[in-house]
């Protein structure tokens, strides 16, 4: 058994960060559920951006396209919406077999809607009836729009992976959105039990933000703690998650066959080449989570890793080493807040070069 075929019997799925057509018509998709257990797929922006630059599959497509479609935004629609479905097709097995836990597709609504509610929800159900596929997530960000667009489409039983969270505050904030979502379904009497949500809190961005402000503090104390806030802060999280779904307040919802909205880490490759390859891996590994691992940080984990149940060690060290940034005036949800926002303006600039890509 290989460390990845290993990190999925400790319970945690382990998602390809990345969609190309490249990797659906050369195998390499197929291959990597087969040998390495990946069970489900997330995109974004930037992925895609990059998948048109990278990939020979597209040209015809876009030719064709640009001779019959105006609209640059639904050019890139007719390119990446068939990708989406070929790896949810590829992905059914993996859905059936978990009784609809696991196999899932990610497809992110435009990031310019991230403040409009209205127009996530309507945009979130448009894209799930061009996809018609019964394992798809669809992204809608976890600003205070986006979560009532997530508790809106929960209650109409569209599934939804709440993206771009900083925080453990922010986390928090898209499970009671789910619990009100998935409760507002079960009072309208529709069926709750096949109702799916994750919740990607971001990693590797933290610490580059937070070792910043570490290293303009530079005390022994702030440099020591440099690489660590991302961790702990997952750490905390994951208690969070444990609280909230094994505690009275989803007892009732899943006495009728709800299942709790795991906990995604994202932006699990470091950033900072002085930091261990695994660093957001290892340290985060634990039932009921899923990782969504690019291909560089998929290969390490391959070659090197060494997986074991973690993410409930060392819990009351994370809380040490949150309190002690907060003695050091750093405020990780204010950090979250400006990360957030940073993230949104990323994937929209991401947006907006990708459709420049099909002019």
């Amino acid at each position: 058994m290989n460390a990845t075929r290993h990190v999925t019997t400790l319970g945690q799925s382990l998602w390809l960060d990345n969609l190309s057509r490249s990797l659906i018509r050369d195998g390499t998709l197929a291959s990597l559920i087969a040998e390495d257990g990946v069970s489900g797929v997330t995109s974004n922006p930037s992925i895609f951006q990059n998948a048109l630059a990278t990939s020979p599959y597209y040209a015809d497509d876009l030719a064709r396209l640009k001779a019959a479609q105006p609209d640059a935004e639904r050019r890139y629609e007719a390119l990446m919406i068939p990708d989406v479905q070929a790896a949810c097709d590829l992905l059914d097995p993996v859905f059936e077999a978990s009784g609809g836990n696991d196999g899932y597709v990610s497809l992110e609504v435009a990031p310019r809607w991230a403040h409009d509610a209205p127009k996530t929800v309507a945009e979130a159900q448009r894209l799930a009836g061009l996809v018609d596929r019964r394992n798809l997530l669809i992204k809608v960000p976890g600003t205070s729009e986006g979560l009532a667009a997530f508790e809106a489409l929960t209650t109409l039983g569209v599934n939804v992976n709440v993206t771009l969270l900083f925080s453990v505050a922010q986390v928090q904030a898209v499970f009671d959105a789910y619990l009100r979502g998935l409760s507002a379904r079960a009072h309208a009497g529709a069926d709750i039990r096949r109702s799916k949500a994750v919740a990607s809190l971001f990693l590797s961005r933290v610490d580059t933000l937070v070792d910043k402000q570490l290293t303009e503090i530079g005390t022994q104390e702030a440099l020591s703690l440099r690489g660590k806030a991302a961790v702990a802060m997952a750490k905390r999280a994951y208690q969070a998650y444990l609280q909230t779904f094994r505690g009275d307040a989803f007892a009732g919802l899943a006495k009728q066959g709800a299942t709790p909205q795991y906990l995604l880490w994202a932006s699990s490759g470091v950033k900072n080449p002085d930091y261990h390859d695994l660093l957001y891996v290892e340290p985060l590994i634990g039932p009921e989570t899923i990782n969504t691992l690019p291909d560089k940080t998929l290969a390490a984990l391959r070659a090197h890793g060494q997986p074991a149940l973690r993410v409930s060690d060392g819990v009351d060290e994370a809380a040490m080493q949150l309190a002690e940034l907060a003695r050091l005036g750093i405020d990780m949800e204010l950090v979250g807040h400006r990360l957030q926002e940073d993230g949104v303006k990323l994937f929209e600039e991401a947006f907006q070069k990708l459709l420049a890509q099909t002019a």
